[in-house]
């Protein structure tokens, strides 16, 4: 038999910093930030360090949001309610 013990992750129930995407605020990208990331995800794929190291000021965990929030099909049911709604 095996006599080594393995550590097994204690569920963490009370504090979890992790948010769930549908809690997300949106991210303002410019146009030139937008077509940079569109450019960059067709060359590179979901590399989103890569690419935020062409944005400045950008990180990647915000150009990942920002790319699930556009291209998720969630948000984009969303984005036609709430354009049915400003219409």
């Amino acid at each position: 038999m095996d006599k080594r013990r393995r550590r097994q992750a204690k569920p963490s129930s009370c504090c979890s910093e992790e948010v769930s995407s549908i809690e997300w605020e949106f991210i303002n990208m410019s146009e030139q930030e937008e077509d940079l990331i569109h450019r960059m995800y067709k060359l590179v794929g979901d590399r989103w360090a890569l690419i935020a190291g062409r944005i400045p000021g950008r990180k990647a965990e915000e150009i990942e949001r920002f790319w699930i929030m556009r291209h998720g099909e969630v948000y984009a049911n969303r984005r036609r309610e709430l354009k049915r709604y400003n219409s």
